[in-house]
């Protein structure tokens, strides 16, 4: 028997319906029935139950806020209301079904009797009729082998808004992302860009990686019809399953969260769009505490969402950000090891919150906002395969980010998009007379940004180092030809770099996208009396993960 049944054996010798009440966490009100099953050893890879299945103990089940324990025949109950999603929560050593041609793990059933209401007149389609509740509600699980030690595919914002776009997310990120082994992959929100109606040449497009996929919920994945945040997401629950949801894989705990609150449709609004804001509520953070409660406290804990705890760009936006973030911290207070990411913002950012937060653990909780597969929401000029550079407002290039767990530890680096070295950070030249865009067009590509510089403009040139992936614990240092290792200042100002890209093409970028400040730039005063000649700097960085980075860059001087 797998481990993770010994440490439930007192709970797993309990009947499955005595398993729900003895957690205490049937909900008060609207639960309108007790739905039933098991969860059974799939020999087959039918996901159909047979005779003579084997149940299989210890495993979680949940109704989105209560979970029950299967018993020692797999046999599990809990109460449901129409509306539910009820889902199993992969054990580690065990897979899921995958439905074919998309990798989408298929782990739930929703408890939809009349489907989606027609009367709502929502856009794109959403559940269709379940019917009454099934005498019983089963989920197979196949045995496979799970490493402590593993990588994660981690995407976010694809946002795609045509067909167009969506070439540009196959061509220039799934064609990278192919080539790079991983468990499995996690799309934290705005898979789509509104137009709902791409979700199954998406999911196609994203099943060729050959791994089992996991999604959020994001705030372009919306019904925008929907009367309130309970019918928002109808249709992408008939593509992806329930609204969140965990599962575990090797010694590891994945929760997958919607944080998106949507207000409403709104008459007002360009095609009733309705507004919306960040939050988790009380019956996602019941369902964390539940989850994590059979957890031992060492496990590593990650959590995936769409929008940031926090964000530099707006600390006080509620769009922008999870209001409630201090539940939400304390729910996963007292473990050994977590993490948490976030997309949404199209920037790169770390933030750590402590004891003033309302995290209480040996280190901080370290949250990262992830690049944007879009960038800037595919603008930009178009390289040499006709896809936008897609540069981010931060100066990170568009891309994603591998997540190696090893263990009760993880860390993150960044794979840019269109980069065939994959490069981790940008060097530039700045200064005072670089800086106005209406001097941009006057010059070529770039030529404001490097060298030759004069001699007497060397001691007012700064050297800006982008390091793409680094935050408020990373390191930067520069060595010009032989000379010592010069510590770096990180500051919070727009790259240059975009600046002079954006300026050059406004034609080519929506209308909403500027440039803004950067979290993960560093510069540094050139010496003055730099002779004439040509200079190799080196650049070596260190990012928040403690990953090393070395980098060369040839400045000339002129007399």
């Amino acid at each position: 028997m797998h481990r993770m049944f010994t440490r439930r054996e007192a709970i797993v010798a309990t009947s499955a319906a005595g398993l729900s009440l003895a957690l205490g966490r049937v909900r008060a009100a609207g639960a309108s029935a007790t739905a039933r099953g098991t969860v059974f050893e799939d020999l087959h890879g039918t996901g159909e139950r047979r005779p003579g299945s084997k149940g299989v103990p210890g495993v979680m089940v949940s109704n989105g806020e209560d979970v029950a324990l299967t018993d020692a025949d797999g046999r599990w109950s809990l109460p449901v209301a129409e509306g539910d999603t009820i889902f199993v929560v992969k054990p580690p050593g065990w897979a899921t079904q995958l439905q074919p041609g998309t990798n989408l793990p298929r782990f739930s059933y929703h408890h939809a009797p009349q489907g989606t209401l027609e009367s709502l007149g929502l856009r794109y389609p959403g559940l269709e009729p379940t019917g009454p509740l099934p005498d019983s509600i089963d989920f197979g699980l196949q045995r496979q082998v799970e490493p402590s030690r593993f990588d994660v595919l981690l995407f976010t914002d694809p946002q795609p808004e045509s067909e167009a776009e969506l070439d540009f997310v196959r061509d220039d990120v799934i064609m990278q992302a192919a080539s790079i082994s991983a468990a499995f992959g996690i799309t934290l929100g705005d898979v789509m860009f509104d137009d709902l109606s791409m979700y199954d040449r998406h999911n196609r497009i994203v099943g060729t990686l050959g791994m089992p996929w996991y999604n959020c919920c994001g705030n372009h994945d919306m019904n925008f019809e929907a009367p309130d945040n309970a019918l928002s997401r109808e249709t992408y629950k008939r593509h992806f399953g329930p609204r969140y949801y965990a599962f575990e894989y090797g010694q590891a705990t994945f929760f997958i969260l919607d944080n998106v609150v949507y207000e409403g449709a709104d008459p007002a609004r360009p095609n009733g769009a309705g507004l919306y804001h960040g939050g988790i509520g009380a019956r996602q953070l019941a369902f964390v505490r539940n989850v994590l409660a059979q957890i031992p406290p060492e496990r590593l804990a990650i959590v995936c969402m769409h929008i940031p705890l926090s964000t530099y760009l707006g600390p006080d936006d509620p769009r922008q950000t999870t209001p409630d973030r201090r539940e939400f911290l304390q729910a996963i207070s007292g473990r050994a090891a977590t993490a948490s990411f976030s997309g949404h913002i199209h920037t790169n950012e770390h933030h750590y919150f402590n004891g003033e937060d309302g995290f209480a653990g040996a280190t901080p909780h370290h949250h990262q906002i992830l690049t944007a597969v879009s960038g800037s929401w595919w603008s930009g000029p178009f390289d040499v395969r006709g896809i936008p550079v897609a540069l981010a407002s931060d100066g990170t290039p568009n891309g994603f980010h591998v997540l190696s767990v090893d263990g009760n530890r993880c860390s993150t680096r960044m794979v840019p998009a269109h980069d065939p070295n994959r490069a981790q950070m940008r060097v530039v030249l700045g200064g005072p007379f670089h800086r106005g865009p209406e001097m941009l067009d006057e010059y070529r590509t770039g030529a404001m940004l490097g060298s030759p510089i004069p001699a007497a403009a060397v001691g007012s040139t700064e050297l800006l180092v982008n390091l793409f992936n680094g935050g408020p614990k990373s390191t930067v240092a520069c060595v010009i030809g032989p000379g010592e290792p010069r510590a770096m200042k990180r500051v919070s100002r727009p790259d240059p770099f975009v600046e002079d890209v954006y300026a050059r093409n406004a034609a080519t970028k929506k209308p909403w996208v500027t440039a803004k400040n950067s979290s993960h730039l560093w510069q540094a005063r050139l010496p003055a009396g730099l002779p004439a000649g040509a200079h190799r700097i080196e650049i070596h960085a260190t990012d928040d993960y403690g990953e090393t980075h070395r980098h060369v860059f040839v400045l000339e001087v002129n007399d």
